[in-house]
């Protein structure tokens, strides 16, 4: 299980992208916010959807493969 995160600023298709605690990618600690502590990304993309339904999430293309869409 790892801790989620998901950054505060938008991509260019407006998505918040969701990252791992050991990505080398996740945004600074004052532009992130804190999504859980799950087994995979799916649970963590899905929980975020559900905790705030009218903003877009994207996993991480380095981190979170699987639940990344281009």
């Amino acid at each position: 299980m790892k801790h989620y995160y998901y950054s505060n600023n938008t991509d260019l298709q407006g998505n918040h992208t969701v990252h791992t605690e050991d990505c080398a990618f996740i945004p600074t600690a004052s532009n992130r916010a804190y999504i859980g502590y799950y087994h995979n990304c799916s649970s963590a993309v899905r929980d975020a959807r559900l905790q705030y339904p009218y903003q877009s999430f994207n996993g991480c293309y380095y981190c979170c493969r699987e639940c990344h869409r281009r």
